[in-house]
């Protein structure tokens, strides 16, 4: 039979409301009370109900991360993240992953949660203003990450995704580079980080009084490695000429990596190549890539901390905040001459 609060109190000698207190980590309990009940608790291997607590709370203590694709490293780093600053506020974190099709990300934002989860961190994709009715219809309070497409009543937190990637191109035209490739373009995109990086590439490009060649804007799907080198491949068989690469993530500036080593040309040498993101793994590969730091870290911190705010305040009215957090360009050696 499951262990009781009933079975801790008899073995400590206290109360059932002062096991309760302790379990539920109430200031107010005598040091020796709590180190007894402690003991008892491990000595039974008691386990609370968290069910029946989140009935008498109406609270879970977990909130969920919905975001398209765990296979991309942001997406995978992003979550890590999240999860840390969860912790630092006693929550749980339930991950949801949608893909990249609009239909599963609808579906995925209106499938019930409200006994599930208090609260909502959703990194938009595919949807945009004319959605805003279904961001608004979900019970529970909710933090959009990604790019600022609603007005709605939701707090908002994201990227400065056109200044980091006009830093990232004004960086390699500093080095003397003039064909540069903007890849991991979107066509037809107007609002997404695809549109805003380009549009902060042909601002540097135009700033420099360069003109943006659309022989040079490379179209990528979904941004993973394997289409980073196929789009890369395609580009070196058609004999455009270009001496830098910015590429729109790092997944996809990695893929390209190698399809340019593959055909035996050099970085930086050859060709300058510069990412975005700050994922891990651009630390290690041959040579290291550069990179733009979108401020993942404060992302997370700052959604989780405007989420709980947002939780506690209960049905109060507040103004939504819009926050966008401070970028870092990360010179390395893909961009070291």
């Amino acid at each position: 039979m499951a262990v009781t609060l009933h079975d801790v109190a008899r073995l400590a000698g206290v109360s059932i409301k002062t096991v309760s207190n302790v379990v539920n980590d109430h200031p107010y309990v005598r040091d020796e009370t709590r180190r007894r009940v402690l003991d008892a608790i491990a000595a039974l291997g008691y386990t609370p109900n968290l069910s029946a607590r989140s009935l008498r709370s109406g609270r879970t203590n977990v909130i969920a991360l919905m975001i398209p694709d765990l296979r991309n490293a942001y997406f995978a780093e992003l979550a890590d993240a999240v999860m840390r600053a969860a912790a630092g506020h006693g929550l749980s974190v339930l991950i949801e992953q949608f893909g990249d099709d609009r239909e599963h990300e609808i579906a995925a934002l209106r499938r019930p949660r409200p006994q599930l989860v208090d609260g909502v961190l959703y990194s938009v994709l595919a949807l945009d203003q004319d959605d805003e009715d279904v961001i608004a219809a979900m019970p529970v309070p909710v933090v959009l990450l990604g790019e600022r497409i609603f007005t709605g009543p939701r707090d908002h937190v994201t990227m400065r995704n056109t200044e980091g990637a006009r830093a990232a191109t004004e960086h390699v035209l500093g080095l003397g580079r003039r064909r540069v490739v903007a890849l991991g373009a979107h066509p037809g995109e107007v609002i997404g980080s695809a549109a805003l990086r380009l549009d902060g590439y042909r601002a540097a490009l135009a700033a420099a009084g360069i003109p943006s060649g659309e022989e040079l804007i490379v179209p990528v799907g979904s941004w993973l490695r394997r289409n980073g080198a196929e789009a890369m491949r395609d580009l070196l068989a058609s004999g455009v000429g270009f001496d830098a690469v910015v590429a729109f993530n790092d997944a996809i500036a990695l893929g390209a990596l190698r399809a340019l080593q593959e055909a035996g040309l050099r970085v930086p040498e050859d060709v300058a190549l510069i990412g975005f993101d700050d994922i891990d793994e651009t630390r290690y590969s041959m040579p290291t890539l550069s990179t733009i730091d979108p401020g993942r870290g404060e992302i997370a911190r700052t959604a989780v901390d405007l989420l709980v705010r947002r939780i506690e305040g209960g049905d109060a009215p507040f103004e939504p905040d819009r926050i966008l957090v401070p970028y870092r360009l990360l010179p390395r050696e893909s961009t070291a001459l």
